[in-house]
């Protein structure tokens, strides 16, 4: 496999680092053993593994989330056989967190949720737009907030595209009465930006500056990009609205296609 593949993916560093660590820890056992006649308890050496994979995976620029995930892993295991676990329990959990956040392990964008207030928000913002606009949410997630907008405005068009599997079919079977909404299992990189009035995304700081240079590229003037709390790197937004929620979040407008938005200057 290339190294440019491991570098991309975070769950191939955090493999790394596990196998790594286990590699590690296991060599020092044979030093214990051999030479000193030592013989640490599982749970510890466990304990052990489990930190020198956090901090190689530290070292492999693993964000903090997979550096508990990390953390835990082995001592987890180790754990749960202590509690007589049926092994098929830990493998599921394990499946169903990786249908969830299958963006968290391809891409380092986590499943995020939008919160009622910036949902709010964003209600108030198209209600500024002529009535039959074009909206899409790249990682529409479980398309709660896409289903509602669609109810609020239902002269215009909303789509949602999503990769994971598991939020796919969920978030398909949700829009699935809405005329005006749709959901589609494709990458956000694979759509062309500039059939759409609105784009909006919450992903994480990974790939803003490539969504941003894809939005250039694509998205007609006049037309929105709406990022929920993350900014594109070096790039004043046109617009902020700030949302009173416990994150103290934002939602950040530019207009990548040029020419200033309807309602410009406006805060929240």
């Amino acid at each position: 496999m290339p190294a440019s593949v491991v570098t991309r993916l975070p769950i191939l560093r955090a493999l790394l680092a596990q196998l790594l660590a286990l590699l590690v820890v296991w060599l020092l056992l044979l030093g214990l053993v051999g030479v000193l006649g030592v013989r640490p308890g599982l749970i510890l050496v466990a304990v052990a593994q489990g930190c020198l994979a956090a901090l190689i995976g530290a070292r492999l620029g693993l964000s903090a989330w997979w550096l508990v995930i990390n953390l835990m892993f082995v001592p987890g295991l180790v754990l749960l056989r202590d509690f007589d676990v049926p092994g098929w329990l830990p493998l599921g959990a394990f499946m169903l967190l990786l249908l969830l956040n299958w963006n968290a392990f391809t891409e380092r964008v986590p499943l995020y949720l939008t919160g009622r207030e910036a949902e709010r928000e964003l209600r108030e913002r198209l209600a500024m737009l002529p009535r039959d606009f074009r909206y899409i949410d790249l990682g529409s997630g479980l398309a709660g907030t896409l289903s509602r907008l669609a109810r609020e405005f239902p002269s215009a068009q909303f789509v949602g595209v999503e990769t994971a599997p598991l939020p796919f079919v969920l978030s398909w079977l949700r829009c699935l009465t809405r005329r005006n909404c749709h959901i589609r299992l494709i990458s956000l990189w694979r759509v062309d930006l500039g059939e759409y009035d609105v784009v909006y995304c919450f992903l994480s700081p990974a790939p803003m500056a490539a969504l941003w240079e894809k939005a250039q590229a694509e998205m007609r003037s006049g037309a929105l990009l709406i990022s929920n709390s993350f900014e594109v790197p070096g790039v004043e937004p046109a617009e902020v609205l700030h949302l009173d929620d416990w994150r103290g979040s934002r939602l950040l407008i530019w207009c990548p296609g040029g020419a200033t938005p309807d309602g410009a200057g406006t805060s929240g």
